[in-house]
């Protein structure tokens, strides 16, 4: 057995071509010849973001709501009718939009679609079908939240962006806001947002499919777009880091939750951000996972990255350690990111993210579904047809100026809110005595 001691460099990026985009009014499409499966998505502007105060969570139950049946047919019957089609119904919720989708052979996609319009224009919605649906939900969350991460995730976020701000809240509520949603809040939040045409996703070989019957299908009776949620929001930095310590007694390992607001994501540096982010921390081979779990052996993995929705963005760095090692730990991770913000990225390190990112386009957009998402993309984020066609390119041309320069001002190590979730009493001095911040509470 040979052993090797250098890591080899960076491969040819594999090559990539996104299909054409079809737009034909408010059906966004794109020809994949030869798929014999097809997605149609519709896409609403009724995310998470739409969520009243006190009731995160609503989004997710309707969600899981819509499969239980609609006016014109029980679950049972609802689910034979998909089955009888092979197709499959989906519900998903992020920051900015809900999205309801169905897969299915492209030569009965006009009948799997006639099915979403049902289950997204007249949902059953029967109250105990709801109530259940929802306790199901919170159940859910219960067991989640007990498991380390959620409480410092929550943690985190409602210290960058504010509890009194849906986005400093958690995405899919947590078990009492979820608890707390009522049948009326669900009916309330499908009435207020489900009566919106949106925008129909399509991805599959369309060489016999009717794009203009698909969309008079879905977005027949519908009513008029709603108001947009609002521009961009400014990006606030603390001046000075602090520590937030999230008590879990007895515990043998720190749950480390590092990160500070950012940009959106149609901002003009995504391309240069990511591939900063994919340097310091977004790859096996980053500079954070190389010092902490290769050179210390202080953890099985980190991962440092920016996440961005259509207002807001954040940089998160996350991992799990001992507890002995948490304060050494945080401390590495902090002065990485520093050292990064600081002297930027090297030509070889550069060399091997843009070969990754632009190679895992070939491999990431490959199934209808996920060209449906990147679709979702373009109309959510307002972006040009053809920037799926020219991302690679964007990525492969980076230097390590533009890199180094997207690392200098969109990386703020003194500002990062530092999120602990451990044995409080075994860590508390040590976290005050590490000079990296004041520790709250």
């Amino acid at each position: 057995m040979t052993l090797v001691s250098e890591r080899p460099g960076a491969g040819a990026a594999r090559p990539y071509h996104f299909p054409e985009v079809i737009r034909r009014g408010g059906v966004v499409a794109a020809h994949l010849p030869g798929q014999a499966l097809a997605v149609a998505t519709l896409l609403l502007d009724a995310g998470a973001g739409r969520e009243p105060s006190g009731r995160e969570g609503v989004a997710s139950v309707v969600a899981k709501a819509l499969e239980e049946g609609t006016t014109a047919r029980d679950s049972t019957a609802y689910a034979l009718a998909l089955e009888g089609l092979g197709a499959e119904l989906f519900a998903s919720v992020d920051w900015d939009s809900f999205r309801v989708g169905v897969q299915a052979p492209t030569d009965r996609l006009a009948d799997a679609v006639a099915l979403l319009a049902e289950a997204v224009r007249t949902p059953r919605l029967d109250p105990d079908d709801v109530a259940r649906v929802r306790d199901d939900e919170a159940t859910a969350l219960r067991m989640d939240w007990a498991d380390p991460g959620p409480r410092a995730e929550a943690a985190l976020r409602a210290d960058i962006f504010g509890a009194e701000q849906r986005h400093g809240r958690p995405l899919h509520g947590d078990p009492d806001s979820v608890a707390a949603v009522s049948v009326d809040d669900v009916v309330g939040y499908h009435r207020d947002w489900f009566g919106q045409p949106g925008t129909l996703l399509v991805a599959g070989d369309l060489s016999a499919v009717d794009l203009d019957a698909l969309g008079a299908a879905v977005f027949a009776g519908a009513g008029t777009p709603v108001a947009g949620a609002g521009g961009p929001l400014p990006v606030a930095t603390r001046a000075e880091r602090r520590i937030i310590l999230v008590d879990r007694p007895g515990s043998v390992q720190s749950t480390l939750r590092l990160g500070h607001a950012a940009v959106h994501r149609s901002h003009p540096d995504y391309v240069p951000m990511t591939l900063a982010a994919t340097v310091l921390g977004g790859a096996f081979t980053s500079r954070l996972n190389h010092l902490i779990r290769e050179v210390r052996g202080y953890t099985y993995g980190i991962r440092g990255e920016f996440g961005q929705s259509r207002r807001f963005g954040r940089f998160l760095v996350s991992s799990g350690v001992q507890t002995a090692v948490t304060v050494p730990a945080l401390i590495d991770t902090v002065g990485e990111i520093a050292r990064t913000q600081a002297g930027g990225i090297t030509e070889p390190e550069l060399a091997v993210a843009r070969s990754w990112r632009a190679g895992q386009l070939s491999v990431e957009l490959q199934t209808p579904g996920a060209i449906a998402s990147a679709l979702a993309t373009l109309v959510v984020h307002d972006l040009p047809d053809d920037y799926h066609a020219n991302l690679r390119t964007a990525l492969l041309e980076a230097d390590v100026e533009t890199v180094s320069a997207a690392a200098a001002t969109h990386l703020h190590p003194s500002g990062l809110t530092l999120v602990v979730e451990g044995d409080a009493a075994v860590i508390r001095d040590e976290l005050v005595a590490s000079g990296l911040g004041n520790v709250v509470p």
